[in-house]
């Protein structure tokens, strides 16, 4: 590879479709690839390895004391920068635990995204999917690091910052298209990844994305789902094993193309998602989302944790034009989602099997 060229990868946004957030319980989702929104990164060789900040994204000079407060207050403290070297050290030191042999040279790595932030869209993942894609060709060992280890390597560089998420939008990433996942615990446990199983995207009815441009509420208070299931809690045990099942049962359902039964699906969904979680943990405005899907009769719920609503129109045009108006009027984004197709090639899915990183 010569230092004139470059290598340049795209990842996309994920929508948890169905079962979420049974993933992180062992259960089992169905989520797409979102192809509105994306994050590319590039990988150039260069002298030096350098990561370069973001012109907005990693803002580090301001107008003023009053815009940099405004500006932290409005995107926080973070971004893409800390991904980037995140997902650098961790798949350095897999491939060094593994024996892969890196050789490659130094090179420098940038980043773009249009993903709307605190919109539960996986933002923060596209980026790291995307990184390592480029790595993966720039060191050629896509044929040796297995595709259903990728999402590990991803979600592994999240947590080295701190970030708590499940595998279920990393692997909707790596794979792209629908795909249908089981993280049973005995795969877990043995395998250290679920079993993922891609599905063809024409089984899928219109859907339409539902977003704030400026989320302003995405639920303030921590919520106590994950220690309770951690303690035994009955009532959460139950509910998550039924979101589960939601999933299996969707999966049958968009087989059969039963799409009255995948709307009562997916408002079952959210109904007991918002049942564990309460009102004040999923937010005002992210229930307001749902809120006007519903007033117009549309099938609606969470794309993953908050900020955006995927939404199934049942009843036609007629019905996406009344939703259409409904949100103008409630000051939402709506658009068709457009759901890519999976984009693995032979060399992903002959991939040899090497240990799954330890987290």
């Amino acid at each position: 590879m010569t230092e004139s060229s470059f290598i340049e990868h795209k990842s996309f946004a994920r929508v948890g479709l169905l079962g979420n957030p049974s993933d992180v319980y062992f259960g089992r989702t169905i989520s797409f690839s979102l192809g509105n929104f994306w994050a590319i990164v590039r990988l150039e060789p260069s002298k030096d390895l350098i990561i370069q900040p973001h012109p907005t994204n990693d803002l580090v000079q301001f107008d003023s004391l009053d815009h940099l407060v405004g500006r932290l207050e409005n995107e926080g403290y973070y971004g893409g920068v800390r991904l980037l070297m995140a997902i650098c050290k961790v798949f350095y030191k897999y491939c060094k635990e593994n024996n892969i042999e890196l050789n490659g040279g130094n090179f420098t790595l940038s980043y773009d995204t249009n993903i709307p932030r605190q919109t539960g869209l996986s933002g923060s993942s596209a980026i790291v999917c995307a990184a390592l894609n480029c790595f993966l060709d720039f060191y050629n060992v896509r044929h040796v690091i297995e595709v259903e280890i990728r999402p590990n390597l991803i979600l592994s560089a999240e947590r080295e910052l701190g970030i708590v998420a499940g595998l279920q939008d990393r692997v909707a990433q790596v794979y792209g298209g629908l795909v249908y996942m089981d993280f049973d615990k005995e795969s877990m446990d043995k395998l250290g990844h679920g079993k993922y199983t891609p599905m063809e995207i024409g089984l899928l009815p219109p859907l339409y994305l539902i977003y704030a441009e400026n989320p302003s509420d995405s639920g303030k208070v921590h919520s106590t789902v994950r220690q309770r299931w951690l303690n035994g809690d009955e009532f959460i045990i139950s509910s998550m094993t039924e979101v589960s099942d939601i999933a299996l049962e969707g999966r049958t359902a968009l087989l059969e193309k039963d799409y009255t039964k995948f709307a009562e699906l997916m408002n079952r969904n959210f109904d007991i998602r918002r049942h564990m979680f309460g009102d004040d943990a999923l937010g005002s405005m992210n229930l307001e989302m749902v809120e006007v899907a519903r007033g117009v009769g549309a099938a609606s719920k969470f794309t993953g944790s908050g900020g955006a609503v995927i939404a199934y129109c049942p009843d036609g045009p007629s019905q996406v034009k009344l939703l259409e108006d409904a949100c103008q009027k409630a000051g939402f984004i709506i658009q068709p989602a457009t759901v890519v197709p999976s984009f693995l090639k032979d060399v992903d899915l002959n991939s040899i099997c090497p240990p799954v990183p330890s987290n």
